[in-house]
């Protein structure tokens, strides 16, 4: 028989630990008409094989699937809705947990003219889901949308109007503090673009990014999605201190995003899960790292993250809560391969660990959105 369990109710989370399981979830889910959000539900519970679990949500909105939740709400759903969800191992409740379902009507900002910077590492830099997100605010209700950056991907220029970001790939949190090569090749990744040289020292500059690439002015939203390069090589016995310098990092640089533009939302994303398969990682790593050693690292990364961001008393701060609508089983990158070098046979394979298919990268761009 299973004795008591602790629920942690936090400002930006809902922790249920119950010995071998935990389930992990922001305090929102969000949600815009017309376009889909999930939760699926092996991104959010610890667990070799989820498969072992049944998964009842509690929602007035959406449908419970075998592998997610999901939704696509319409004008009449806007508002706050409970969301419940219970886990079972098929004799009795394991863990369970509560959040808020958030739907913005379709109209909001309607009129104005926003600015937003987005920074992150080879996801972003990839540019689908911040060009995903520029597609969606073409739309005539939403605000006028200008992108901030020093390019649109890969180093390419920005045009007027268009994709422009950070997003720079294997980069972390600490990169955009310290990366800063003068004699080295000097390409779109030589340097952070957040870093000047002051009275000969490279300095975090904020402000001198910001005269460079937007006039000066502090942009109304910042958006940040780091941390898998921090954490894809840690192991248990140093996760946790790992996780404590990323921590430090993510404070450093937040606190002079804030100190430069005092008014700017900034939007922290969580760190997105792996592939489903063991698959991706022997097509890329070889026996370098397993799925489960990442799917480890990143799921405590992304409870520390919601557990430090719950306690800032910034009430401009708020989570982007990309791992609950990302498909891992179907938006990831496949091949197909034979079944064996005996067999000639073939078999669809995941070829890529961490870099969604473009089909993932749209639900990325889609949280973001909504």
């Amino acid at each position: 028989m299973l004795k008591s369990f602790t629920v942690f109710m936090l400002l930006s989370l809902t922790i249920v630990q119950i010995m071998a399981l935990e389930l992990t979830l922001p305090a929102h889910i969000y949600a815009a008409p017309g376009v889909e959000s999930n939760v699926y539900f092996d991104n959010v519970v610890l667990t070799v094989n989820p498969a072992n679990y049944v998964f009842d949500v509690d929602c007035t909105k959406g449908r419970n699937d075998q592998k997610r939740w999901s939704f696509i709400p319409t004008a009449q759903d806007v508002g706050e809705h409970d969301w419940h969800i219970k886990i079972s191992d098929g004799k009795k409740i394991v863990a369970e947990g509560k959040t808020k379902l958030i739907v913005s009507p379709t109209d909001a900002g309607n009129g104005k003219s926003i600015s937003i910077l987005i920074v992150g590492d080879s996801l972003t830099n990839a540019s689908l889901y911040p060009g995903q997100l520029h597609k969606l605010m073409q739309s005539p209700e939403n605000p006028k949308l200008t992108m901030i950056g020093s390019h649109s991907g890969a180093g390419r220029p920005v045009e007027a109007g268009g994709v422009a970001h950070e997003g720079y790939g294997g980069w972390g949190w600490k990169t955009f503090l310290t990366h800063f090569d003068e004699k080295g090749k000097q390409d779109y990744r030589s340097k952070s673009k957040f870093i000047t040289v002051k009275n000969g020292q490279p300095t975090l500059d904020f402000q001198a990014f910001l005269d460079r690439y937007n006039d000066g002015k502090a942009p109304d939203y910042i958006t940040v999605m780091l941390g898998i390069n921090d954490v894809f090589g840690a192991q248990d016995d140093n996760l946790q201190a790992r996780i404590a310098d990323i921590l430090n990092e993510m404070d450093k640089l937040l606190a002079e995003f804030r100190r430069v533009a005092p008014d700017a939302i900034i939007g922290v994303a969580l760190p997105t899960p792996a592939a489903a398969s063991q698959d991706a990682f022997g097509s890329n790593y070889k026996c370098g790292q397993t799925r489960w050693q990442f799917k480890k690292n990143q799921h405590f990364l992304v409870a520390a993250m919601i557990k430090k961001l719950a306690t800032s008393q910034d009430k401009k701060l708020s989570l982007i809560p990309t791992p609950l609508n990302l498909d891992c089983e179907n938006n990831f990158p496949t091949a197909n391969q034979p079944i064996n070098n005996g067999n000639s046979n073939k078999t669809v394979r995941q070829n890529n660990g961490v870099h969604p298919a473009p089909a993932g990268y749209a639900q990325i761009g889609d949280t973001f959105y909504c």
